[in-house]
């Protein structure tokens, strides 16, 4: 099976433009394609991972990804699947936030000898002349025809700035460079990015003529690979120091048992053959499954120490072992008050909920044990000689737990 048609049977195509060019493009190798990332948080996250794990199958069938960093596109912010105005970053962020990114994409993405690029928007966004601009770009974009798309329909009734307007002549004005400047001739995108990724192909064959090679191609559920990244205590990161390779692994091992082979497919590199093994699994069978989706994303992420450390623990925990590996949080003097902290505070400095009403409500409906001990009681304290030591293991839920101690 040749990688075009892989990506179909894993279910990462949705739309194309031009598909028999794409098909021989892609499976010869001969494509040089880019994926956009706006820099608006200081780490990649799971929403992040289909595009990613997307770059490095296509490289490794003799393609050249270019990351496209958004340090320009950044400055205003994606529409796209908002109902409010994203909010504004300052040069440094964004700047902070494209270097972590870079850290993070070398990963998965071979940057060594010119096999892929990493590019910043900036470079032309930034520099750009209004009035150049509205000159060479503006006449090839049809407002009526702007409002039609879906980034922008539904922001309508709450109002849509004439700033966040302009990101999809941006983004199209991104294409036409990387292609212009790298000859890019491929670009992919979520199925929520269709529109802007229609208004680059369209602006480079417009200004360079109809035999100008530019293809589009969206990912199938990549907004909802988007929804992946959140859970409900917060963002689930690539950077161990914001989501650790433990919590990295539970996360996927608890998936919903309609999604784990549709995950499997679309995130790992195991043989199709091998996945669609699994179609009829049941039961404990599909806890394998899910076992197997957890280590083979943790060790691409993290590497296969962590995933065998982070997989160790967790069957330790299920079987009420002792846990040696499993995540810790630790306290200092100034977090307690009186020598106790109470159990809402706790929750929350652990990492196990996102705020103060979150542990409350996980208290309140009966989620949450000290060393196996369910606790109901809202003004339940920890006392300072019970984290003195190997501390207290705190459980939230069914499978998310931490070991809270004292520096």
């Amino acid at each position: 099976m040749q990688i075009y048609e892989e990506l179909v049977a894993r279910g990462l195509i949705a739309q194309v433009t031009d598909e028999k060019e794409i098909r021989e493009l892609i499976n010869h190798g001969k494509a040089t394609f880019y994926i956009g990332f706006d820099p608006t948080a200081d780490s990649l996250h799971v929403g992040h991972f289909m595009a990613l794990c997307l770059m490095k199958r296509l490289q490794m069938a003799g393609n050249k990804p270019i990351a496209l960093l958004g340090g320009g596109t950044g400055m205003i912010g994606d529409p796209s699947g908002r109902t409010d105005m994203r909010k504004m970053m300052t040069v440094e962020t964004i700047q902070h936030n494209c270097d972590c990114f870079k850290k993070q994409m070398s990963r998965f993405i071979d940057f060594s000898d010119g096999k892929a690029l990493m590019v910043n928007n900036a470079e032309w966004l930034m520099d750009l002349n209004y009035i150049e601009l509205l000159r060479e770009v503006g006449p090839h974009f049809s407002v009526n025809r702007m409002l039609t798309a879906e980034c922008y329909k539904q922001r309508m009734e709450r109002g849509l700035s004439f700033l966040e307007f302009n990101y999809m002549i941006m983004q199209s004005y991104d294409f036409y460079r990387l292609f212009q400047d790298y000859g890019c001739n491929m670009q992919f995108g979520g199925d929520d990015q269709w529109s802007n990724m229609l208004g680059g192909t369209e602006l480079i064959r417009r200004k360079l003529g109809k035999d100008a090679y530019a293809m589009t191609i969206t990912l199938l559920l990549n907004s909802e690979g988007k929804k992946m990244g959140k859970t409900q205590s917060g963002a689930v990161w690539l950077d161990p120091d914001k989501t650790s390779p433990f919590d990295f692994y539970q996360y996927w091992r608890n998936v919903a048992d309609a999604d784990v082979l549709k995950c499997l497919r679309m995130l790992t590199f195991l043989p199709l053959e091998q996945i669609d093994e699994m179609d009829h699994w049941e039961g404990s069978q599909l806890n394998k499954a899910k076992e197997i989706l957890a280590y083979e994303l943790t060790s691409l992420v993290h590497g296969e120490e962590e995933a065998e450390k982070a997989q160790k623990a967790a069957r330790e925990l299920f079987t009420g072992g002792s846990a040696a590996n499993m995540p810790e949080a630790k306290l200092s003097q100034e977090d307690l008050e009186e020598d106790a902290i109470d159990l809402i505070s706790l929750l929350q400095k652990s990492g196990l909920v996102s705020s103060r009403s979150e542990g409350r409500r996980a208290i309140e409906q009966g989620g949450v044990s000290v060393d196996g001990e369910k606790v109901t009681d809202l003004k339940a304290v920890i006392t300072r000689e019970q984290l003195t030591g190997e501390g207290v293991v705190i459980k939230r839920g069914k499978k998310n737990f931490r070991r809270v101690s004292m520096e």
